[in-house]
Order: structure tokens, then C-alpha cells, then sequence
């Protein structure tokens, strides 16, 4: 499995879509044991600051940016399956 970064903010609307979409995703047998590196980037700017993007939520699979801005089911089910490929 190759490692995930998410990069999100607490107060950002779009995230919070995407975390549910998240755990709805991790009840899946298929997606139950993928870790996520989670980086709040208010509380961790200096993490942040190391990656390209504008817009959260952001997810990283292996160091490359798979998804920036808001995002569907669809959207993060297929950062998801970059993971586990």
C-alpha cells in the first residue's frame, strides 16, 4: 500500500465533506487497513509549507498530489484506489 497525505483545516467546509466521505470509505474491506496521514495545516505549517497545493482538502499518494480543492465520493473512492494499486 503506498502511503496517503491529506491535508486539510478544521473550519474548511469542503473538508469536512471529504472526511465523511472518508470514513464512509474505510468501512470498505478493501480500504479498512489504509493509513492516512492527516495534517491539520493551521496546527502544522511548517509540515505544509514543504507541499505544493492552494486549496484543502489536498491528498497526496507517494509524494505525488492526486486531488486539490473540494471533492466528490467518486473523487476521494479513486485517491483511495491509487493507494492500494
Amino acid at each position: 500500500m503506498k502511503s496517503v497525505k491529506l491535508f486539510y483545516l478544521k473550519s474548511c467546509p469542503y473538508c469536512h465533506k471529504a472526511l465523511s466521505y472518508i470514513d464512509e470509505l474505510k468501512k470498505q474491506d478493501a480500504f479498512k487497513n489504509l493509513e492516512i496521514e492527516m495534517i491539520e495545516e493551521s496546527e502544522e505549517p511548517d509540515v505544509a509549507d514543504q507541499y505544493d497545493y492552494f486549496y484543502v482538502p489536498t491528498c497526496y499518494v507517494d509524494g505525488i498530489k492526486v486531488h486539490e480543492g473540494a471533492a466528490t465520493f467518486e473523487e476521494i473512492e479513486a485517491v483511495f484506489r491509487k493507494a492500494i494499486e
